[in-house]
């Protein structure tokens, strides 16, 4: 019995996880080439800086509601009323939670438009050294906070659709929020200079055009599935008031990356100019596997994991988490080490032009490296926190982000001065290990166990899989030399990822990892049908 459950988790995981990762990747691929357009038209300088940061005080919120806090409180409390209440009840609490959540960013956003320039000043203190550059982050605050409140309608919509067994759709939706932000920004960036505008003004309205495609392209299927949203506002709501007492100290238990990126920016703004922007540029190329990995995973075990809570099922609970971790790691491990080999030649490839310098590319190399340290944690704690929530646990998620946030810190203070922005970079990753563990081992002693020596044996097996790829990746970088140019770069890059996938998925069937080997059996199928 156990083995069927184990294979019936991940299966449904896996064939969830597929449609989420299909959409995820073109919006992975989108995003890239939305950070290009800003390499390409500000490099790491004064105006790409203040973006960031003016990005980040409404982005930094988001995170938390579109990411985190909300989409598994609410997830959690409307499963439980699909299958224990009646339509018209479902029904109300939705319309009664889209009400209560517009109204409340509504007014968190008019407050943050009226203290941008305190927000700025408590992120940045450092700008104001610069002549000008409080200001302009100030303005680009203004116009970017808005999009909180879009962004997080959106994750409403998406975290319907997922109960629905829509996957693609929601996920897909992030790539209309790039596509704006490429089209529309890019546009408007080339243009707004000719009326006596900064330049990066333009990218700041294309984030809030991107914020609002990403609420609309959703609309049709949540229509098509009978959800009608009836402004109501019932604070006595027994649902309402259940999604507010998880919500609440969720948003302190799914906050540790976000409050640390707070800490991190602050810290960042104290080193030398462009440093918040290499930073920036690296996480973003570390978000690319946490979003196609990570996040996929997550989004793909929430609705199922939330059902298995509700119905008491805690041993298929713990098979499906395990199922999902060994995935997440089978396929963050080998990323984070081909990142840490290959990081100087991909970012050169995708940001080394226009303004943006191979001095640049040589810090924001030095970064990913560090951040890379952390990619399987990050993409673990996307998965194994909203399994509390499910369980109605918000305890112990909160005392595991205090504590990261205060080791993060710590960490900071001691290597700031000698490493600079890679501290930042080193720091932000050990902290989200320890949150990892932390929680793992929590969860274990409250489900009363769960398949951790399955878990364990798969770790080993993907460790000397990348260990080997490494070896491999290495020397085929170091027997063939290659030219600094661009055709040069794309050789260094689709040749080492070459060796890499091939020597690791050689090494998976080798080893019988059968989670990642039904992953890599259903990619050849699907290739091999194409062709």
């Amino acid at each position: 019995m156990p083995s069927n459950n184990k294979g019936s988790s991940t299966l449904r995981v896996a064939k969830s996880a597929k449609s989420v990762s299909a959409a995820v990747f073109l919006s992975r691929i989108f995003g890239l080439v939305r950070e290009q357009v800003l390499a390409i038209l500000f490099g790491a300088g004064t105006q790409m800086d203040a973006y960031v940061v003016a990005f980040r005080i409404p982005n930094l919120l988001r995170d938390l509601f579109a990411e985190g806090a909300l989409s598994s409180a609410f997830v959690t409390v409307f499963t439980e009323y699909e299958h224990n209440k009646t339509k018209e009840e479902t029904n109300r609490l939705v319309g009664n939670v889209f009400t209560a959540i517009f109204v409340l960013l509504s007014i968190i956003c008019i407050l943050g438009i009226i203290f941008s320039k305190e927000l700025v000043l408590l992120m940045a203190p450092e700008f104001s050294q610069i002549p000008g550059k409080v200001l302009l982050t100030t303005n680009l605050t203004r116009i970017m906070f808005p999009f909180l409140l879009l962004i997080s309608l959106a994750a409403l919509l998406m975290g319907l659709l997922n109960t629905r067994g829509y996957f693609f759709i929601p996920s897909f939706a992030s790539s209309c929020f790039n596509l704006g932000s490429i089209i529309i920004g890019g546009g408007l960036a080339l243009i707004i200079p000719q009326l006596g505008y900064p330049a990066i003004y333009g990218m700041a309205i294309g984030t809030l055009a991107g914020g609002g495609l990403q609420l609309l392209i959703q609309t049709p299927a949540f229509k098509k599935e009978g959800f009608r949203i009836r402004p109501i506002l019932d604070l006595k709501d027994p649902g309402l008031r259940k999604i507010g007492k998880l919500i609440v100290p969720a948003i302190v238990g799914l906050s540790a990356t976000q409050i640390n990126i707070f800490i991190n920016t602050n810290f960042a703004s104290r080193c030398v100019e462009g440093s918040v922007a290499w930073l920036n540029y690296a996480f973003r190329l570390m978000q690319f596997p946490i979003g196609l990995f990570g996040v996929a995973l997550s989004v793909a075990t929430l609705p199922l994991v939330a059902k298995q809570a509700t119905k008491g099922r805690i041993d298929q609970l713990g098979d499906t988490l395990v199922s999902s971790l060994t995935l997440a790691f089978a396929l963050t491990l080998p990323a984070a080490v081909g990142l840490w080999i290959l990081a100087e030649p991909i970012i050169a490839l995708i940001f080394q032009h226009g303004r943006f310098s191979h001095f640049d590319t040589v810090m924001t190399g030095q970064a990913l490296k560090f951040y890379s340290v952390g990619l399987m944690a990050y993409s673990a704690v996307k998965i194994i926190v909203p399994v509390y929530y499910a369980l109605n646990d918000t305890k112990w998620p909160v005392i595991g982000s205090f504590i990261s946030v205060a080791l993060n810190v710590v960490i900071i203070l001691f290597t700031l001065e000698r490493f600079q922005h890679r501290a930042i970079a080193l720091s932000t990753s050990l902290t989200i290990i320890f949150n990892f563990l932390f929680l793992s081992l929590i969860l274990y002693k409250k489900m009363g166990g769960y398949p951790a020596m399955r878990l364990c044996q798969a770790v080993l097996k993907i460790a000397a899989a990348s260990g080997i790829m490494a070896f491999a990746v290495f020397s085929s970088k170091s027997l063939l030399l290659f030219e600094n140019n661009m055709l040069g770069l794309i050789g260094q890059v689709t040749l080492g990822m070459t060796v890499g996938i091939i020597t690791y998925s050689v090494c998976i069937f080798l080893f019988r990892l059968e989670e990642a080997r039904e992953i890599l059996k259903k990619l050849i199928e699907s290739v091999t049908k194409r062709l």
